[in-house]
């Protein structure tokens, strides 16, 4: 009985290695003809119950030597595949042009459309002007970065800094080089700084943080029970609130939207609005040579908060984009103390992205609505 056990075993062997080489050359039949024809060359013209056991040795042998390099080839073709399909990926984005004769708004509608029933992009954007390494960075923004990343697992958090910044802003808007010169053209870094928010949202989507902010609770949490992330194409926060009539010396606006913190779904109107008048705007001052900046409402009228409200408030006016058919103000958003969807933009409190600052009705950071600690550490003063 022992005896007949070698010779089965055998068999088994060789019968698993045949299944084996059968089944890989199934998956490449389209494609592995010639290792077919060789594999059938290569398997003796004999009765496999009558082989000696020597012979079982070396087909058992030479088999498994087949499947494991035709197993080979395979991934070797697969990873091949994988690196022409990310070379195909980038030339079709470069020849990926719109019409010739189209306006701004419609290259940058062409390039980057808006699909609000999509899901919001997992993806956290920061950029700072040092690379994590360097002691320059600071321990507080160090922290915050961390902290992104830690309280939102699932998503990709990328840093940006000066050089990179201008890379990916060159690769993504390729083919409109208006924005690109005017993104150059920019004579400070917060004024691209700004920019840069605006544009990479605008292609990607995803969430914005400034470098100087603290995340108090997971980006999942920023939206209510009752609201549907389908229903959503951004969400914002109330920057400022003043009921004092001396508004006008710090604020551009008497009710301002922040941009230190914005999460949206690619191709937003909003977005593709504040790219267009910042570039418009730029461009105009490059050819009457005033790129210069005097003061701070300068900077929010150019790319901060001013201009960002006005283009948030021609959303929520225009009902061809928002559906909204009565007149939309400020006065809609004041002393908001809860969550509230206009149109496809979830605007929260001014406790949600501004807590603890103990002015216009913002709450402790402890506050259920709290989302996300701003610093204000005015790091564009230093840059």
């Amino acid at each position: 009985m022992v005896g007949l056990l070698n010779p089965m075993k055998r068999l088994i062997v060789v019968v698993v290695s045949l299944l084996t080489i059968v089944g890989v050359l199934y998956k490449l039949s389209k494609t592995s003809a010639p290792d077919l024809q060789e594999v059938l060359k290569q398997i003796p013209n004999e009765n496999m119950l009558g082989l000696s056991s020597n012979r079982e040795n070396q087909l058992a042998d030479r088999l498994e030597q087949i499947a494991d390099r035709l197993v080979k080839q395979q991934d070797e073709r697969i990873s091949q595949l994988e690196a022409d399909r990310k070379v195909l990926e980038k030339k079709i984005q470069e020849l990926r042009r719109p019409p010739a004769d189209s306006t701004l708004r419609e290259k940058l509608a062409f390039l980057f459309p808006y699909d609000q029933s999509k899901k919001f992009p997992a993806y956290i954007w920061q950029s700072w002007k040092y690379g994590l390494n360097d002691d320059r960075f600071g321990e507080k923004f160090k922290e915050g970065e961390m902290q992104w990343a830690v309280k939102n697992p699932g998503f990709v958090h990328e840093l940006f800094n000066d050089d990179t910044s201008h890379a990916i802003i060159h690769y993504l808007y390729v083919t409109i080089p208006e924005v690109i010169e005017a993104y150059e053209a920019l004579p400070s870094i917060v004024l691209k700084m700004d920019f840069f928010r605006y544009l990479l949202l605008l292609a990607r989507g995803g969430i914005y943080a400034d470098v100087d902010t603290l995340p108090l609770q997971p980006v999942p949490n920023w939206i209510p029970e009752n609201v549907s992330p389908n229903e959503i194409g951004m969400i914002i926060g109330i920057e400022s609130d003043p009921d004092t009539p001396d508004w006008r010396k710090t604020y551009a606006r008497r009710l301002q939207f922040c941009q230190w913190v914005i999460q949206a779904k690619p191709g937003h109107p909003i977005l593709r609005e504040v790219v267009a008048k910042i570039t418009e705007i730029t461009l105009q001052k490059k050819n009457n040579e005033e790129l210069v900046v005097d003061n701070n409402l300068d900077i929010l009228e150019w790319t901060g908060a001013g201009i960002w409200t006005d283009v948030v408030f021609t959303y929520f006016n225009d009902y061809v984009q928002s559906g909204i058919f009565s007149k939309i103000t400020w006065k809609d958003f004041t002393k908001l103390t809860v969550p509230k969807l206009m149109s496809d933009i979830l605007v929260l409190p001014i406790t949600s992205f501004s807590p603890g600052i103990g002015t216009m009705g913002a709450q402790d950071e402890d506050h259920p609505l709290a989302y996300v600690k701003h610093y204000f550490e005015n790091i564009w003063k230093n840059s």
